[in-house]
């Protein structure tokens, strides 16, 4: 298994072609994308061939209308593993320029996927498009098939709660602080990862340290306060994070952070990821000192009862930053 990054003119490896092929950005790699991506994995056992997944970094929009862009739900080197766990041999990424971008469906279909890809099977979703302007569609693609010689699998949408899994759906669900809503739409809790930084240190103070996060690639998910879980050295931390601003203390910046529960360790400068659970409650200010307090006292126990968790990440030093 392999993850190959390449221009659209090179040549792939021999392993990566005369595969079972499904093309698609994959962002979130939710459960609809699932679906398509264990399709392809069947028709390659069937016929003996490679499942391959051609994906494309950046995005096709972010390129051609990058102010219509939204946040990512996944960064490229996490989209193609994920893609890797759901039964796929090769995952391709294409480096998406303005030339490979102004083909047409036709000369999408020849020069990159029969020329290059020598494809074998196809595998598609109904609502597929390529080539410039999205001028092809499933109705193209059986005609280039039939005429190329080339076996093609439509796979009908998967629909949740009678409405199609789809990426914009997630985004959605996450602008309303719905994460758990988005958890069952990808199958797993939805992850955002930055970078520890220094912060105000006022949580040490106050007796709840807090990890302060910058640095994010992907969506942000709406102004709240979350029980989540934190992978750290093989291991699951509990933890209650907020995103917003701190009200109480008349500050408007926006910020996320992350109290860990029962934990204590050096994060500074440290890549920490975020995998949300559940939303506790909307940020709102405070009346003094004592009422934040009871409130965090609040959130760290609806954390615990909600996860579970004692906290089995070991302690590891005495140091700990903290933001709030």
């Amino acid at each position: 298994m392999a993850i190959y990054t390449l221009d659209w003119q090179d040549i792939p490896p021999a392993e990566c072609r005369g595969g079972a092929l499904t093309i698609g950005n994959f962002d979130g790699v939710h459960r609809g994308h699932a679906a398509l991506l264990d399709r392809t994995h069947q028709e390659a056992q069937r016929t003996g061939r490679l499942s391959l997944a051609l994906t494309f970094e950046p995005h096709p929009l972010q390129v051609l209308r990058p102010q219509q862009f939204p946040p990512p739900l996944t960064p490229t080197d996490e989209r193609a593993a994920l893609v890797q766990t759901l039964g796929i041999d090769h995952v391709i990424v294409l480096r998406a320029t303005p030339e490979l971008l102004h083909l047409s469906a036709e000369e999408f279909f020849s020069r990159v996927l029969v020329d290059r890809f020598a494809v074998g099977i196809l595998v598609e979703g109904t609502n597929f498009g390529f080539g410039r302007n999205r001028s092809g569609n499933v109705a193209t693609l059986i005609e280039l098939c039939h005429q190329a010689q080339v076996h093609l699998e439509i796979v009908p949408p998967l629909t949740l709660e009678g409405a199609p899994v789809s990426s914009s759906r997630i985004r959605t669900a996450l602008l309303q602080g719905a994460v758990a809503e988005a958890a069952h739409l990808l199958g797993r809790p939805y992850r955002l990862t930055g970078r520890v930084t220094l912060g105000q240190q006022r949580g040490r103070l106050l007796g709840f340290p807090t990890a302060n996060l910058t640095d994010f690639t992907t969506l942000i998910p709406a102004d709240g306060v979350y029980a989540v879980r934190v992978p750290w050295r093989g291991k699951l931390c509990a933890g209650a994070a907020n995103i917003g601003p701190n009200p109480t203390f008349g500050e408007n910046v926006r910020k996320v952070e992350v109290h860990l529960l029962d934990f204590e360790g050096d994060l500074y400068d440290q890549r920490l990821s975020l995998d949300f659970v559940e939303r506790l409650r909307d940020t709102r200010p405070f009346h003094g000192v004592q009422e934040l307090l009871k409130q965090l006292q609040n959130d760290v126990e609806r954390t615990r009862i909600l996860l579970g968790s004692n906290n089995p990440v070991p302690q590891t030093s005495k140091r700990s930053e903290e933001s709030q």
